[in-house]
């Protein structure tokens, strides 16, 4: 029986794991519908691209930097980096005797959520980044950034010990990508034309809303592994419970999220806009994320309802503060990841308000300095941003050679 237990518990984080990979296809998908036409092949460029380098940093050293370093340090253990005998298969093989599963399972579920913390990043700075610039701070980003305050929290470190609760990620995962995606905003700037001199905001839609709903339906699926797989076994009655509660959560939280932003865009703009809707599915999404156990179905589709409207609110807010995030990357993920850690102690009585806050603040302190050095360097040494005539031409074109749609002769917007 325990080794029936531990195949099924094995086999079922790495189906988890292959679900949240495809959450890659949907933030391609997504992006590639809300950027125009002239900048989508760039952007499925960008995000094949950063799932590899994601899935090579992290092997290479970031599993290492998270999972094998003292219990409550700030400082993860650098002795791999420093030419000790310790690897990360070192670490991976020492695991086999995981009580449930195996370590290398635990890898493969934890590298695909690396990936997705970058992912973030891509469509945020759409439209104007050079793609090796973009490439360059996701080596950082995966193999250093992220795994440093992932190991203050999953790893163990000092947020753990003093009781930060993050079940599957709003703050470890979604706040880190949007911390660092706002840090690339603040150095990078707007997209030429998105701002008038007097303060107008004129709105570039993107080329294709088929593509952005189909990516937001994938993402929606995907989170079922996300979420699911953070229960982390469920060979065991009271586990596969946890498990179905979990699924039933995640869902009602994402059907809260797009009805709630819906209802706010109907009302505010007097139309059905159908970009904060697809932004609502998200902001449910990452609202339950923190803690998608703890709360009832209804419960769990309030806090979705309340994600949907605090993202339509911050997408207005930041684009008057001149924040251009062509998909809403930073409202969905970071502005609502933090409602989502915050809500925790609403239904979780073990977790506590100040050690959220504490998480909150440090999680993004750490990832926006970090991130924000990184992106000056970059600015300084080879430069971030593509020229006024190679934006205006799209970056496809100048950055990778083709056309996603070259049968259409689209104008120049």
């Amino acid at each position: 029986m325990t080794e029936l237990a531990y195949a099924l518990d094995t086999f079922y984080f790495l189906v988890c794991g292959a679900l949240v990979m495809w959450m890659a296809a949907g933030f391609s998908m997504l992006e590639a519908g809300l950027v125009r036409s002239k900048n989508t092949a760039e952007i499925l460029t960008k995000n094949i691209a950063l799932f590899a380098i994601a899935c090579t940093m992290y092997l290479l050293v970031g599993y290492y930097l998270m999972y094998s370093s003292s219990a409550g340090g700030v400082l993860p253990s650098l002795g791999f980096l420093l030419g000790g005998e310790n690897s990360v298969d070192a670490v991976l093989a020492g695991g086999d005797d995981a009580p449930y599963y195996s370590a290398r399972a635990d890898f493969f579920f934890q590298v695909v959520f690396v990936a997705t913390a970058m992912s973030i990043v891509s469509g945020a700075v759409a439209e104007r980044m050079k793609l090796w610039a973009f490439l360059i701070f996701a080596v950082i980003l995966t193999g250093f950034i992220y795994p440093v305050s992932g190991y203050w929290t999953w790893g163990g470190g000092w947020l753990a010990e003093i009781g930060f609760s993050d079940y599957a990620g709003s703050g470890i995962v979604h706040l880190a990508g949007a911390s660092a995606a706002l840090a690339g905003v603040l150095v990078l700037g707007p997209r030429k034309g998105k701002y008038g001199k007097d303060g107008t905001i004129y709105a570039i839609p993107g080329a294709n809303m088929p593509l952005a709903t189909l990516g937001t339906f994938i993402l929606w699926l995907g989170w079922f592994g996300f979420n699911g797989g953070s229960e982390l076994k469920v060979s065991d009655v009271t586990s596969a419970n946890n498990m179905a509660q979990v699924l039933v959560n995640t869902n009602a939280a994402a059907a809260g999220g797009v009805i709630a932003a819906l209802i706010l865009a109907k009302a505010w703009f007097r139309k059905a806009d159908l970009t904060m809707a697809l932004n609502g599915a998200i902001a449910g999404l990452v609202s339950i994320t923190a803690d998608p156990l703890s709360p009832s179905a209804l419960g769990a589709t309030l806090i979705g309802g309340f994600g949907g409207l605090l993202v339509v609110v911050s997408i207005v807010c930041l684009d008057k503060l001149k924040l251009d995030d062509p998909v809403g990357a930073i409202s969905a993920h970071g502005v609502v990841g933090i409602w989502g850690v915050l809500a925790v102690p609403l239904s979780n009585g073990s977790a506590s308000f100040g050690a959220q806050i504490i998480g909150i603040f440090g999680i993004f302190a750490w990832v926006f300095v970090a991130s924000l050095i990184v992106w000056l360097i970059l600015k300084t040494v080879m430069g971030i941003r593509v020229s006024e005539e190679e934006e205006y031409e799209g970056v496809d074109l100048t950055e990778c050679g083709l056309e996603a749609y070259p049968e259409f002769n689209v104008a120049k917007t």
